[in-house]
């Protein structure tokens, strides 16, 4: 048997980057996927095509539709009765350098912190029920280096990122033993901030200790990790950059 065989996982942010790559690595494993997207319906449709095992669906997750995430939770409900792992990888942000304060107006600055906070709390919030019956109930927030570095897209990123651990954090506590981790990569080798080269994820990974750039791959790997491995582990941060804070 596979190490997930019939657990049910939700993956936000899975038509591509990270949210895709956890896709593949959780399904080769035998979870039955949720592929959440927004605005990458055919996408998903194409990954869903390509996952191995069976009884995969994709489901339209907007980060800031509390109607949709109640009809998210009715149809697992009446699915599977229960969620075993949630995997929060829908983001947003936008590359601004951290002394423009003009570019980054305060409404953008709300719009980041809804995407990356309020949004992964929001369907956690839908969900927790489900994830209650389970019986390895586990969330995962996507995060970043950048909460404690202070380094990144933008310094709503890096304070949205901040806040998302301390959350996970807070909810480790109060819903246990439904566990939350955070998975905290540098630099992903992925599109996801507008306007970063390869070369430049190359020339910040050659500063560091591996010296490598951090791959989706590496990320989902780390996501199923918790899954499998860490058991006892919750409220907490797993770091995978490198060396990068080193």
């Amino acid at each position: 048997m596979n190490a997930l065989d019939q657990h049910i996982a939700v993956i936000t942010g899975a038509s591509s980057g990270i949210g895709a790559a956890c896709a593949k690595a959780l399904a080769a494993q035998g979870a039955t996927i949720v592929l959440g997207y927004h605005s990458g319906q055919a996408r998903a449709q194409a990954l869903l095509e390509q996952l191995p095992g069976h009884g995969h669906r994709i489901a339209a997750i907007a980060l800031q539709d509390a109607a949709s995430h109640a009809a998210l939770a009715k149809e697992l409900q009446q699915a599977y009765s229960r969620v075993d792992l949630l995997i929060n990888s829908a983001g947003f942000t936008q590359r601004i350098a951290h002394r423009d304060t003009a570019a980054l107006e305060p409404a953008l600055f709300d719009q980041i912190l809804s995407a990356n906070v309020t949004g992964p709390y929001a369907i956690t919030r839908a969900l927790l029920p489900l994830l209650q019956q389970s019986s390895n109930g586990l969330v995962v927030n996507i995060s970043s280096v950048s909460a404690f570095t202070g380094l990144g897209s933008n310094i709503a990123y890096c304070a949205a990122k901040a806040a998302l651990d301390t959350m996970t954090q807070s909810l480790a506590r109060a819903f246990g033993p439904v566990r939350f981790l955070s998975v905290s990569p540098a630099s992903v080798d992925t599109e996801f901030v507008a306007g970063r080269s390869r070369e430049e994820l190359q020339s910040k990974a050659a500063k560091t200790p591996l010296g490598r750039i951090v791959s989706p791959e590496d990320v989902a790997d780390a996501v199923q990790a918790c899954a499998t491995h860490l058991r006892t582990a919750t409220g907490t941060r797993i770091v995978i950059d490198g060396g990068h804070v080193l």
